[in-house]
């Protein structure tokens, strides 16, 4: 089955509380980060979380450790794509296409959008 979200595309958080309620709806980033076995998806930007990690030292002398902050997987169900003409969020349907290549003729599963019926890069 194919992805409907991949590395390096543009999403829109769906659902949870808005950016003035503390929350991450509405707001856009790039997927950094696809976890298949999961269904989760880490984007840049969204979902940041505090984490301690423990002092320590590297082979130079310097010191690592504190409160780092990166971002939190968030599940795929909770994204959106966004169509980067109209920078809103779409539906995503996959339609098969014959592609020719060197004189071979190969069916090729393609990404468009539900409304508009464009491609999806």
């Amino acid at each position: 089955m194919g992805a409907k979200i991949k590395k390096g595309d543009l999403v829109q958080v769906i659902s949870g509380p808005t950016e003035e309620r503390g929350g991450y709806r509405g707001k856009q980033g790039r997927v950094i980060e696809v976890l298949i076995e999961k269904e989760r998806v880490i984007v840049e930007g969204v979902n940041y979380v505090t984490k301690h990690v423990r002092q320590g030292q590297t082979q130079r002398g310097t010191k690592t450790g504190g409160l780092e902050t990166h971002e939190a997987p968030i599940h795929i169900s909770n994204v959106a794509l966004v169509d980067p003409d109209t920078k809103k969020p779409v539906k995503v349907g996959f339609r098969n296409e014959e592609v020719v290549k060197d004189g071979v003729a190969k069916t090729v599963r393609v990404r468009y959008d539900k409304k508009s019926g464009k491609d999806l890069k």
